[in-house]
């Protein structure tokens, strides 16, 4: 819940779902960071979307307090940029792994 004066804390932007990655995986402090990170930008976050395809990393989107979307593999970068076209409105990012964006879908990116 925000704070008594309504700015939203890091803790506005944590789920109640349980952090599944591998001990000393990246992906905790990438995590942490972009949920201490959301408040300061001030966007309300129900403007706020991620976007995240497949592997470890697409499980982020369960993890934030926003809105979000799991994708097939490589496919996040289209999504993002399709709904980032048509409602501008929104803050869209894209999380995804090193399998998602440059192996398999690598060829998405170059059309996104």
């Amino acid at each position: 819940m925000a704070e008594g004066n309504g700015k939203l804390t890091a803790k506005d932007f944590k789920t109640d779902q349980e952090v599944r990655w591998c001990p000393g995986c990246g992906d905790y402090a990438i995590l942490a960071a972009l949920q201490g990170f959301m408040p300061e930008l001030g966007i309300p976050k129900e403007r706020i979307v991620f976007i995240s395809g497949i592997g470890c990393a697409a499980r982020f989107p369960y993890y934030m307090q926003t809105y979000g979307m799991h994708s097939i593999h490589g496919r996040a970068p289209a999504i993002a940029t399709g709904l980032a076209t048509t409602r501008a409105d929104l803050s869209v990012w894209v999380v995804t792994g090193d399998g998602d964006a440059l192996s398999i879908g690598g060829n998405h990116l170059i059309h996104a």
